[in-house]
C-alpha cells in the first residue's frame, strides 16, 4: 500500500494535520494523482543537488502533462482547468530553484511519515502534545490580531497627521494675511474678530498636536508590550519547533505567518518615524509657547529606533540549518572538507532592502568558548539577501559552497582526543550582517544551533547522538559548554524522539510494544518509563550489559541495515524488530507451527533474524531462530527472497521451507510476495553441465537442524553448495522449487 493510501485512511484529526501543509506550493492534488511516482523518488537528495533537483522537476511536469492528456480524454473540465493552472504555478514558481520543490516534498512526506507514525501510537507523545498546545495555537492568532490593529492605527493616525498640517497650513496662510495688512487696517473690528478666530485656531492646533502625539505614544506602547511579550514568545516557540524538527519532529511551520507580523511591525514603525519627522518639519513652521512637539518628540522618536533595532536584530534568524548534502537527514553534523548548506532568513521584508544587506558567515568567532580545535570556513562566505531565490519571495540568502577546514596548528590535539571527545565538542556558525535604511544603520548577528565537527565519516553516528541529545535537552542555542555536564532526559521523550528516527529515516515509527523493549534495553528491566531519566552516558557511552557496543551504536545499525536492505518490508510493518526473546516466545508459543517473526539481533550489530514455531511429535512446542543476517549477506540476496526459499534439513527428511504464517496469522507470501525479486517462473534453470567448464554453483539460504538438540544451530545460509548436496537437492525437490531457489550463479575453479 503506497503511503498517500494509508494517509488516506486516517481519522478526520489525523486528516486536518496533513491538509496543513499542502497548499499553493505544492498542491494535495498533485500529490493525490502522481501518488506512486513522487514517493518513488529521492526528493531528499534532490533538497541538496541542484542537477538532481532540475532533472526532477522536469519529470514532475511531464508528469503532469501526461495526466493533462489523460484528464483532457475523459473531459474533465474541472480538473483539466486546475492542472492547467497548477502546472503553470510550478514552471513559474520553481524554475529558478528547483531545489525549493525538492525540500518542500521532502518535508511533506516525511511529515506524513510522522503523522502516521503518531496515529499508530495509543497516546501523542508529550514533545509533540506540547508543540501543538491550544494556548500557542490561541496567541498566535491573538499576535495576528493585534498586529493588524496596530497597523490601522498608524494608517489612522496618518490622517489626523495629514489634518493637522492642513490645519495648520490653513492658520499660517490666515496669519500672513493679517500680518501683511498695514498698521491701520489691524485696527479695525473685522480684523480683531479674525484675530479671536486665529487664536481659537492656534489653541485648536495645539489641542491636535497633543492627540497626534499621544495617539503616536499608543501606537508605540502597543508594539513594545506586543513584541516584549507574545512575538518574542511566538519567535521563541518557532526556534523550539525548529530544534525539534531538526532531530526528526513535526516540521516548524509558521515562518511566514512571523515574517507577515515583523514586516507590518517594521511598516507601522516606519509610518510613525515619518509622522513624528512631518511633525518636526511642522514644528519648523510654527511653534509657540507650550508647544508639545520639541518637548515630546525626541523620546518618541528615540523609543521608535530602539524598537526598530530590537525588531530587526530578532528577525535576523537561520531558517534552515547547517547540513551536508550527503546526509540530509543529519543536519548540525559537518565532515571536513566537505560542502554544506545553510539558509538565513530576514523576517522584515522591504522591497528597499532587496541585494542591499550582505551577510558574512564565519566559525567559532568567539573562539575562547569552544575546543581547541579551531577551524576556517572555506568558499563563498559573502552573500546578498535577496528576494528571487526563494519560491515564496521572502528576503532569504543560502550558502551552498561552505566547507570547513580545520586549522594546521591544532593538529597536535588530536593524539589527545578520545572516541567521544571530537563528537562532544559543539562549534557555532556565526552570521553578520549591516542594514542601512531611512538613515538607520543597524548591526545585525544571529547563530546556527551547535554543531559538531567531524573528520571521518565514521564518527557520524556519534556526533548524531550528540545533536539529538542536545536538542532534546535543552531550547539554548549556544550552550557549546553543555556536554561538559549533559543533563539527563526524561526516558518518555527520549522515546518519542527515538521513533522520530525511524518514522523520519525509514518511513515508519515505533509502537508502544517496541518503545517498551527500547525502555527495557535502557534500563535493564520492566519499568515505567514517565518521568525516568536517563543519563547521556547510559545512552550513548556505556556498552549494553555483556556486550561491546552502546545503546546508541545498536540502534544505528539497525537503522542502517533497514535503510539499505529492508526498507519495504520496514514499511508495510511486517518487521517486529524490537521484540526480546523471551516475549518472541511467548506470542508464538500458542501459534500454528510455522509461524515466525522477524526481530533485530540483540547481539549482532545491524542484524537481523526469524524464529518460527514447531511442534515435536510428542506435542511439545519447540522454537528455532537462525543466525542473524548482516548486510554482508544481504546484499547478495534480498530478505524477502530468503524468506521465500529459505530450507531446513532435518536428520534425513525432505528439505523444506518452514516458515508458513508471519504472525501473528498471515501467509508468507500474501505478506512478502509483492517484494519477492521475481516469480519462480521467470528464473532460468542450471543448465546440467554448467557453462564454460565449470560446475554451477547457487545461493540456497538452507539450514540443518538435529533430532537430538532443539538449540538453534547457525545455517549455512547463502553459502554455493557442493555438487553432492545439490544433487541430493535435485532428488527430493520439483524442478519448480530449485527454480525459486536459483537466485544467481557463481562460477569457481
Amino acid at each position: 500500500m503506497s503511503q498517500w493510501s494509508q494517509v488516506q485512511q486516517l481519522e478526520i484529526k489525523f486528516l486536518e494535520q496533513v491538509d496543513q501543509f499542502y497548499d499553493d506550493n505544492f498542491p494535495m492534488e498533485i500529490r493525490h494523482l502522481l501518488a506512486q511516482w513522487i514517493e518513488s523518488q529521492d526528493w531528499e537528495a534532490a533538497s541538496n543537488n541542484e542537477a538532481m533537483a532540475t532533472i526532477l522537476l522536469q519529470n514532475l511536469l511531464i508528469q503532469v502533462d501526461e495526466q493533462l492528456d489523460r484528464v483532457s480524454q475523459e473531459k474533465n473540465l474541472l480538473l483539466i482547468h486546475n492542472l492547467k493552472r497548477i502546472r503553470k504555478l510550478l514552471q513559474g514558481k520553481y524554475h529558478g530553484n528547483p531545489m525549493h520543490i525538492a525540500v518542500i516534498i521532502s518535508n511533506c512526506l516525511r511529515e506524513e511519515r510522522r503523522i502516521l507514525a503518531a496515529a499508530s501510537m495509543p497516546v501523542q507523545g508529550p514533545l509533540e502534545k506540547s508543540l501543538q498546545n491550544s494556548v500557542v495555537s490561541e496567541r498566535q492568532r491573538n499576535v495576528e490580531h493585534k498586529v493588524s490593529a496596530i497597523k490601522n492605527s498608524a494608517q489612522m493616525t496618518d490622517q489626523d497627521v495629514k489634518y493637522l498640517e492642513d490645519l495648520q497650513e490653513e492658520f499660517d496662510f490666515r496669519y500672513k494675511t493679517i500680518q501683511s495688512l498695514e498698521q491701520s487696517d489691524k485696527n479695525s473690528a473685522l480684523i480683531k474678530q479674525e484675530m479671536l478666530a486665529l487664536q481659537a485656531m492656534l489653541n485648536t492646533l495645539d489641542y491636535k498636536r497633543k492627540e497626534v502625539l499621544s495617539k503616536i505614544g499608543r501606537v508605540i506602547h502597543e508594539i513594545d508590550v506586543l513584541m516584549s511579550n507574545m512575538l518574542t514568545e511566538e519567535l521563541l516557540d518557532w526556534k523550539r519547533r525548529q530544534q525539534i524538527a531538526c532531530i526528526g519532529g513535526p516540521l516548524h511551520g509558521g515562518l511566514d505567518q512571523l515574517q507577515n507580523c515583523f514586516t507590518l511591525l517594521a511598516e507601522s514603525l516606519f509610518q510613525v518615524r515619518r509622522q513624528l519627522e512631518k511633525l518636526d518639519e511642522l514644528l519648523t513652521r510654527l511653534t509657540y509657547d507650550g508647544d508639545p512637539i520639541p518637548v515630546q518628540r525626541p523620546q518618541l522618536l528615540e523609543k521608535v529606533n530602539f524598537l526598530l533595532y530590537n525588531l530587526f536584530r530578532n528577525s535576523f534568524v537561520v531558517e534552515r540549518q547547517p547540513c551536508m548534502p550527503t546526509h540530509p537527514q543529519r543536519p548540525m553534523v559537518l565532515k571536513t572538507l566537505i560542502q554544506f548548506t545553510v539558509k538565513l532568513r530576514l523576517l522584515i521584508k522591504l522591497p528597499e532592502l532587496n541585494y542591499q544587506i550582505r551577510v558574512k558567515a564565519t566559525i567559532d568567532k568567539n573562539v575562547s568558548t569552544v575546543s581547541n580545535r579551531r577551524f576556517v570556513l572555506c568558499g563563498t562566505h559573502v552573500k546578498a539577501m535577496n528576494m528571487d531565490e526563494s519560491a515564496n519571495g521572502s528576503l532569504s540568502v543560502e550558502f551552498r559552497h561552505l566547507q570547513p577546514k580545520e586549522m594546521k596548528s591544532s593538529a597536535g590535539s588530536k593524539g589527545n582526543e578520545g572516541p567521544h571527545m571530537v563528537t562532544e565538542e559543539l562549534h557555532s556558525i556565526s552570521f553578520e550582517t549591516q542594514v542601512c535604511l531611512y538613515g538607520l544603520t543597524i548591526n545585525l548577528e544571529t547563530s546556527s544551533l551547535p554543531v559538531v565537527m567531524i573528520s571521518n565519516v565514521s564518527q557520524l553516528p556519534n556526533a548524531w547522538a550528540s545533536i539529538i541529545w542536545y536538542n532534546l535537552s535543552t531550547n539554548d542555542p549556544q550552550n557549546l559548554s553543555f556536554f561538559n555536564n549533559p543533563p539527563a532526559a526524561t526516558l518518555s521523550q527520549l522515546l518519542e524522539v527515538l521513533s522520530w528516527q525511524f518514522s523520519s529515516y525509514v518511513g515508519r515509527g515505533l509502537n508502544s510494544e517496541q518503545l517498551n523493549m527500547l525502555a527495557e534495553k535502557l534500563m535493564g528491566q520492566q519499568v515505567s518509563y514517565n518521568d525516568y531519566q536517563l543519563s547521556w552516558a547510559k545512552f550513548c557511552k556505556e556498552h549494553l550489559p555483556g556486550k561491546s557496543f552502546t545503546f546508541w551504536v545498536w540502534l544505528e545499525a539497525i537503522l542502517d541495515l533497514i535503510k539499505k536492505h529492508i526498507l519495504p518490508l520496514w514499511i508495510d510493518g511486517y518487521v517486529m524488530g524490537f521484540v526480546s526473546k523471551e516475549k518472541e516466545r511467548i506470542l508464538l508459543k500458542d501459534k500454528t507451527p510455522g509461524t515466525f517473526l522477524l526481530r533485530f539481533s540483540e547481539s549482532n550489530l545491524g542484524g537481523i533474524t526469524f524464529t518460527w514455531v514447531d511442534q515435536l511429535e510428542n506435542g511439545d512446542v519447540t522454537f528455532h531462530s537462525v543466525e542473524p543476517y548482516n548486510k554482508g549477506r544481504l546484499s547478495a540476496l534480498p530478505f524477502a527472497d530468503i524468506l521465500r526459499d529459505y530450507k531446513v534439513i532435518m536428520a534425513d527428511n525432505v528439505p523444506e521451507n518452514p516458515l508458513k504464517y508471519l504472525y501473528p496469522d498471515i501467509p508468507k507470501d500474501k505478506a512478502f510476495g509483492k517484494h519477492y525479486s521475481c516469480q519462480p517462473s521467470e528464473v532460468s534453470k542450471p543448465s546440467d553441465g554448467g557453462g564454460k567448464g565449470y560446475v554451477p554453483s547457487v545461493f540456497i539460504p538452507v539450514s540443518k537442524i538435529l533430532n537430538d538438540s532443539t538449540d538453534p544451530h547457525s545455517p549455512s545460509d547463502l553459502l554455493p553448495m557442493s555438487p553432492s548436496v545439490y544433487a541430493v537437492l535435485r532428488e527430493h525437490l520439483s524442478p519448480t522449487v530449485i527454480e525459486t531457489a536459483v537466485r544467481c550463479k557463481l562460477f569457481h575453479s
